[in-house]
């Protein structure tokens, strides 16, 4: 599926975006400033209220400048309509651009993508009405969300987010019940849930993910700590989990419900989306459409892991 490239393609930024990446995709936005129709907005909100507006106005592509937060802020506008998603990764993390294989760190080959007009539907998921198109969790990753602040994000970058880590790893983990929408339950300290394989930027922590099944893939941890930790980056380390049984579990499932002793944080797309005792995930019956490569090839972490083993799969 393609759509015909524009002359100029409204564009949604974050004016607020501090990071020396932001500053080099401003300048990149203006140097091709004939391309776009550029907004800056305030709120997420506002974001999605313009995406929705473009999309009213007949518009087949609006794209969006931004992290994993803008992005989600835009997806929500343009949910229902036939409007089609264009990315201009310049966040810390952008974790979706980097999973539909969308050059992150060449902005002139992100919007040869846009040009390029391959239009691929993606499964969408919500939580408690707000909806999410990369990944989710509950517990330790949203504490750590929670914990990271904007200024120390834009100091350090994704190291902000180790350092929060640190801290979190040493305060006493909730005890969590999973209800299956399959009928069964299990318990743990903390679930990440994945809509497409990667999660925390080229980590690809969900093996068996695809994000055009109609499943989320969740992790549940049975503890919480520096081994449940460190046994995640091994895993990830080897191309994602699988299975594990012991520290973790890894499910399949069209939607679920977690349960917790307190109120825990929970993040949607890499933002905080609040504190809850009770949160449930489920399946939108809407699709979102983005233009991404045609071919999907390999991320950085997939090349690397293939490099190491020339001879496997």
């Amino acid at each position: 599926m393609f759509v015909n490239a524009a002359s100029r393609y409204p564009l949604i930024l974050n004016p607020r975006a501090r990071s020396e990446r932001a500053q080099r995709a401003r300048r990149f936005v203006m140097e091709n400033a004939t391309r776009f129709a550029i907004y800056a907005t305030n709120t997420a909100e506002e974001s999605a209220e313009l995406a929705r507006r473009f999309s009213e106005e007949g518009e087949e592509v609006v794209v969006a400048a931004g992290g994993d937060g803008t992005l989600n802020a835009v997806v929500r506008g343009l949910i229902g309509t036939e409007t089609v998603l264009g990315i201009l990764p310049t966040g810390t993390m952008n974790v979706f651009a980097r999973e539909l294989n969308i050059p992150f760190g060449h902005l002139a080959g992100a919007l040869e993508v846009i040009d390029g007009g391959h239009v691929k539907e993606v499964d969408l998921f919500e939580a408690e009405g707000t909806p999410f198109v990369q990944m989710a969790g509950v517990g330790f990753d949203a504490q750590v969300i929670e914990e990271t602040t904007t200024e120390s994000k834009r100091l350090l970058g994704p190291l902000a987010y180790i350092l929060s880590a640190v801290r979190v790893l040493g305060s006493e983990p909730p005890r969590m019940k999973v209800h299956f929408d399959e009928g069964f339950t299990v318990e743990g300290a903390c679930v990440l849930l994945g809509n497409g394989a990667l999660y925390g930027g080229q980590l690809r922590l969900f093996g068996k993910a695809d994000n055009a099944d109609d499943l989320l893939d969740v992790l549940v941890y049975k503890k919480a700590g520096y081994t449940a930790a460190l046994g995640s980056l091994g895993t990830a380390a080897r191309g994602g989990f699988e299975a594990d049984g012991k520290a973790v579990e890894y499910y399949q499932t069209s939607g679920l419900t977690v349960e917790s002793d307190r109120k825990v944080p929970v993040e949607v797309d890499g933002e905080l989306w609040g504190r809850a005792e009770r949160v449930e995930f489920k399946a939108m019956t809407e699709k979102l459409r983005v233009l991404a490569p045609a071919e999907r090839g390999k991320n950085w972490w997939e090349q690397v892991l293939a490099n190491l083993n020339p001879g496997g799969n």
